[in-house]
């Protein structure tokens, strides 16, 4: 089936997974997952993305995080695209480094952010990459570590999700290591990577008592929460999406700011289309090439016809911002 339009509502809670293509690796060793990590962080930090939890693995990778004010989907594409590039670049590697979108679940806080905090920070002693919880407590490329406080990474809340288990630390990590110890020996991969009705109301056999009773519930896989969580959040969708430009009237606009750069200069359109890299020039570009990406959400390509330059020429001036 297609998959449906993304919920991209700002300041929601999402558990967003990235595979690698073909199951390959998007990491090959701690120089790249250093790098994944800091670009994560660095992004977090400039577009109020609050980061809760996280485990780098091989050929995945988990984030619970909340959306900033400009939503999830602006965040993720800079991190992904950039990435990429990088990752390419330093493996002599051509092609997609990512399977597909990557995935993301829009999540009932109060009802699923300690069990997704839990599953996140388990998947590295899981798969092997920690033996012991003493050794996942040293594994840098978690978020387990920092509320350990063997790492420090501050664009991560610590605070906010200790808080979550108690209102003192030491009790807190406490509570959050018993409750990783609970979870340990639960399988909530099913539940917890995805929504619809299923997983929300706990499993098919509820589903069925509640079919039975003649209770009826709203499910939707982007979503993993209850009914009344459900229908808020597609409700929210809905009102998002109508106050969303279309993208006629967004280029227009963008147009429009061309054409005010150039009168504000003093120069032609034809001379600022040309290619010339004169005067106050790239500059200009290069603030207009922001404004198209981050402010309409203008395609880099586009981009790159409207300022007269290659779409490589455009994506330097965004990594340069």
């Amino acid at each position: 089936m297609p998959r449906g339009a993304r919920l991209d509502v700002a300041g929601t809670l999402h558990h967003v997974i990235i595979r690698g293509i073909e199951q390959g690796s998007i990491v090959r060793d701690d120089t790249d997952r250093k790098m994944f990590l800091d670009r994560m962080g660095l992004l977090a930090a400039s577009s109020g993305t609050s980061i809760y939890a996280f485990a780098l693995m091989t050929n995945h990778a988990h984030i619970l995080l909340k959306s900033g004010p400009n939503g999830l989907s602006g965040y993720m594409r800079r991190l992904l695209s950039w990435y990429a590039q990088y990752f390419n670049r330093r493996h002599q590697r051509v092609g997609h480094l990512f399977q597909n979108r990557y995935k993301s679940i829009i999540c009932e806080e109060e009802a699923y952010f300690d069990k997704l905090v839990a599953y996140i920070h388990l998947n590295p002693l899981r798969a092997g990459l920690a033996e012991t919880m003493q050794q996942l407590a040293s594994y840098p490329w978690s978020g387990h570590a920092v509320l350990m406080n063997k790492v420090r990474y501050e664009w991560m809340d610590r605070d906010y999700v200790l808080r979550f288990f108690g209102s003192r630390e030491g009790l807190a990590r406490n509570a959050y290591l018993r409750f990783l110890e609970e979870e340990l020996c639960i399988d909530r991969e099913k539940e917890l990577s995805g929504g619809g009705l299923v997983r929300s109301q706990g499993g098919w056999s509820k589903v069925q008592s509640m079919r039975k009773r003649g209770e009826k519930a709203l499910g939707d896989e982007r979503i993993l929460g209850g009914d009344d969580f459900v229908r808020r959040v597609l409700k929210e969708g809905e009102e998002d999406k109508d106050a969303l430009l279309p993208e006629n009237e967004r280029m227009k606009r963008f147009k429009e700011a061309v054409e005010q750069v150039c009168e504000d200069a003093g120069i032609t359109k034809t001379y600022f289309l040309s290619g010339s890299r004169g005067g106050k020039l790239p500059l200009l570009r290069k603030e207009l090439a922001m404004k198209s990406v981050y402010e309409y959400g203008i395609s880099l390509a586009e981009t790159a016809r409207q300022l007269g330059v290659t779409t490589n020429a455009v994506s330097y001036m965004l990594k340069s911002r």
